[in-house]
């Protein structure tokens, strides 16, 4: 679905701060090499996170679905010098991709790379977050709410990708991802932990912060 007519959208990404040459040339290499380009987050959702990261002075940040990287990159330019952010994705084959993108963009010390389930390596994190982004399978988002929930500081902010998704969310769901998207954006409203807004930002984001 197309929230906004396109030359809005070019309109508004020309009057966002630009993406640094890194992040320019990672967004065309995946375009050019990469099924599902789409999936990355882009220029104007990308430094949507950029700025909530530097405005929260972030120190531990959460990423869940790394892809080619560049969303990570993107909050990790509001890391403070001691930060980190922990990336997850059980795609191995982007691997090599994304950590070569964090050396071009000097972060490679800042970013730590995790393969697997992240189920699995969640808990095994022993942090407190500031952030935590979620965009992966669509089925655990509320498990990942969940896990992340009681590690996340008071007045830390998870951000949730692709919860319009595609629209599908206004109609009975008709495949497994719809209705566990459509579940998650009720669980987040009905839970008194957090306040939220859901922001028509790309294919939706939904914005919470711990009370």
């Amino acid at each position: 679905m197309e929230f906004l007519d396109p030359e809005l959208e070019k309109y508004a990404a020309a009057h966002s701060s630009p993406a640094s040459a890194v992040l320019e040339e990672l967004e065309r290499e995946t375009s050019a090499k990469v099924l599902m380009p789409r999936m990355l987050s882009g220029h104007v959702q990308g430094r949507f996170l950029s700025m909530m990261a530097k405005m929260m002075n972030a120190n531990r940040i959460l990423e869940i679905g790394t892809y080619t990287g560049y969303s990570a990159i993107c909050m990790a330019e509001g890391l403070g010098p001691e930060g980190q952010l922990h990336t997850i994705d059980i795609n191995e084959e982007l691997e090599s991709m994304a950590t070569r993108y964090f050396e071009k963009a000097g972060m490679e010390n800042k970013i730590s790379f995790h393969v697997g389930d992240a189920l699995q390596i969640i808990p095994a994190l022993q942090e407190t977050w500031d952030l935590v982004f979620i965009d992966a399978d669509k089925q655990n988002y509320s498990n990942y709410f969940d896990l992340v929930i009681d590690r996340l500081r008071p007045g830390g902010c998870i951000i949730a990708d692709n919860v319009l998704w595609s629209g599908k969310v206004l109609g009975a769901a008709t495949d497994d991802e719809t209705q566990a998207l459509k579940d998650f954006n009720q669980k987040v409203q009905d839970d008194d932990r957090v306040e939220n807004i859901l922001l028509p930002i790309r294919d939706g984001l939904m914005l919470c912060r711990k009370k």
